[in-house]
């Protein structure tokens, strides 16, 4: 009898110890500024028991523990308190490009141990530096996030945390893996993030469309980027840069497509001979340069040239500057204008719907490799990006190309 009941104490005490470990949550969000507009939280617990379902299901990396134990120790020994909710903001009238998430510490040498052993530079006030991310540090928090435009601001919301008041996980989130919101006053609007083995998706949680068909399609043409949006969609999208060419430029429609070549360009310079006679020196180098063309449909064509020539993008060889891959030209034809590459013409094929498509390609990596540093093995890995909006329905996919392990494996 004393060794059932002690069987049934260690059941009750391991199912306790996983429960807790893997799904009770504290819902509450401290670190979200009143004055966000963008939102994403990441289910810590869910993403955790979704690793350990797919590393259960591939016998191949079981043995690859022991290998990966010191990074493992480092991770869990950082001196970062790991949330239930990894919540990461931009804040209103910043760049697209800032955001931010704030982390709070257990142990504050061990986080800044942890941060040069990752090759982060302290650079004093302007905090730690590592490619595009840089970590301001104090005693209590650390916050990491793209620039460091908003420390001060951020640090301020920090230190009146006692009189903010603290929200909810479940305004945000709703079973998925991870949900982006986008805050506009009390409106709040919720897309669910979910992860598969090969393909991470955002889409809004009532969303019924299914874009397969379109992707298919796309994904079988050579062009490297394909794109079609009404107004609406062109409205929202600019919006996101500070610009609105929907209505300033009355532009209602756009199409796009473009491809990538490899081409010759020639550099003169100039040197001396032996007599000091200036010579001209020729030299080739091999460029990525992109062959493209836009339509852009508008109510009032003279109202649209005029805001770009307002803009400066326009100059006196009527070549569009605000794309800065030239030679192209601009030039209108009744209620069109159209932007084209003086290099080989790309022939669009419209589907009349509502997408942006980009294909990874060869070429376009080997161009952005530069740009984005360590994360280059994940952006080679990326086959497309696709985004596609049907009424009320919108859906962001990253489909990564196909591996043997699930994407939570792969890094």
């Amino acid at each position: 009898m004393k060794k059932r009941y002690i069987s049934f104490a260690l059941i009750f005490l391991v199912t306790a110890a996983v429960y807790i470990l893997l799904f009770h949550k504290n819902k509450t969000l401290k670190f979200i500024p009143e004055n966000a507009d963008l939102v994403v939280l990441i289910d810590m617990k869910k993403i955790k028991r979704q690793y350990i379902s797919d590393w259960l299901m591939h016998p191949s990396q079981w043995s690859k523990i022991s290998e990966n134990n010191n990074e493992t120790v480092s991770f869990r020994n950082s001196g970062v308190k790991i949330p239930d909710f990894l919540q990461i903001f931009h804040l209103k009238n910043s760049k697209f490009s800032n955001y931010y998430t704030v982390l709070e510490l257990e142990d504050f040498q061990k986080f800044c141990t942890l941060l040069k052993k990752h090759q982060f530079v302290n650079k004093g006030i302007q905090g730690y530096v590592k490619d595009n991310l840089v970590v301001y540090v104090n005693k209590k928090y650390a916050v990491v996030g793209t620039s460091s435009d908003e420390f001060a601001e951020i640090s301020d919301f920090l230190s009146k945390k006692n009189v903010n008041k603290d929200q909810n996980a479940d305004q945000f989130i709703k079973g998925s893996l991870g949900s982006l919101s986008f805050i506009s006053g009390k409106n709040v609007q919720n897309f669910s993030i979910n992860l598969k083995d090969d393909e991470i998706e955002i889409k809004n949680e009532e969303n019924s469309i299914n874009f397969q068909s379109l992707i298919l399609d796309l994904n079988r043409k050579t062009q490297f980027l394909q794109a079609e949006l009404d107004s609406e969609n062109i409205r929202k999208i600019s919006s996101f840069f500070k610009e609105n060419i929907a209505d300033s430029a009355s532009v209602n429609h756009l199409k796009m497509s473009a491809d990538l070549a490899e081409v010759n360009d020639t550099i003169i310079s100039y040197g001396y001979d032996d007599n000091f006679n200036e010579i001209e020196k020729v030299s080739y180098q091999k460029i990525i340069q992109p062959n493209y063309e836009i339509l852009l449909q508008t109510s009032d064509p003279n109202k649209t040239w005029s805001y770009f020539q307002n803009k400066k993008w326009i100059n006196a060889q009527n070549q569009f500057t605000a794309i800065p891959f030239q030679p192209n030209l601009i030039y209108n034809n009744k209620n069109e204008v159209y932007i084209k590459s003086t290099g080989r013409s790309v022939k669009h094929d419209f589907k009349k719907q509502n997408f942006i498509f980009l294909k990874n390609n060869p070429l376009l990596y080997s161009s952005l490799r530069t740009l984005v540093g360590s994360h280059h093995k994940l952006v080679k890995d990326i086959d497309y990006i696709f985004y596609g909006n049907k009424s009320q329905d919108y859906v962001v996919k990253i489909k990564l190309k196909k591996n043997e392990l699930p994407l939570l494996l792969r890094f």
